[in-house]
């Protein structure tokens, strides 16, 4: 299977939406099995996507310029609009590989939150891929792992990480 056909799997962002997990009793957790294959996989795919800039202002010197000037004259600047997803993706990462511990298979959490930030990598992955002018090729097998990681939190039951009691 092409790329292209294994990003046409990924839901359209313009229709897409999620569930409300907020449970008044508990952290809601989506348990699934994870190997430190797979996440080493994800960190490589994780560390050529942040690598990537769609604004084109780490190599084009007008526009940092113009970042500077902005930040100098209104105390703001031009910021990428994905540098909080790459923030969210490391955090999901750490958590799994803490969640991992050093073993070559185990039960990792994923939180709504982080439900979330796997389908933004995913769909961020998907328009650096499409996009024409960014050269953003990545390895067909890490973005299968993605999904694969994606979809097994998403046919996953919700379950209460710390339930509290209400005695």
């Amino acid at each position: 299977m092409s790329l292209d056909q294994l990003f046409s799997r990924v839901p359209d962002p313009g229709s897409h939406s999620f569930p409300d997990h907020s449970l008044p009793v508990g952290e809601p957790v989506f348990p699934i099995a994870l190997t430190s294959e797979e996440l080493s996989t994800l960190v490589d795919l994780y560390d050529e996507f942040s690598a990537v800039d769609p604004t084109g202002i780490d190599s084009n010197p007008f526009l940092a310029a113009t970042s500077t000037f902005l930040n100098q004259t209104f105390g703001t600047t031009l910021d990428r609009p994905d540098e909080r997803l790459h923030d969210d993706i490391a955090g999901a990462l750490g958590s799994f590989s803490d969640d991992l511990g050093g073993e070559a298979i185990g039960v990792v959490d994923v939180t709504p939150t982080g439900l979330r930030t796997l389908y933004f990598f995913l769909v961020g992955s998907k328009g650096y891929y499409t996009a024409p002018h960014i050269r953003f090729r990545p390895d067909h097998d890490a973005i299968d792992t993605l999904y694969r990681v994606y979809e097994r939190a998403v046919e996953q039951d919700v379950y209460l990480k710390h339930p509290e009691s209400v005695l």
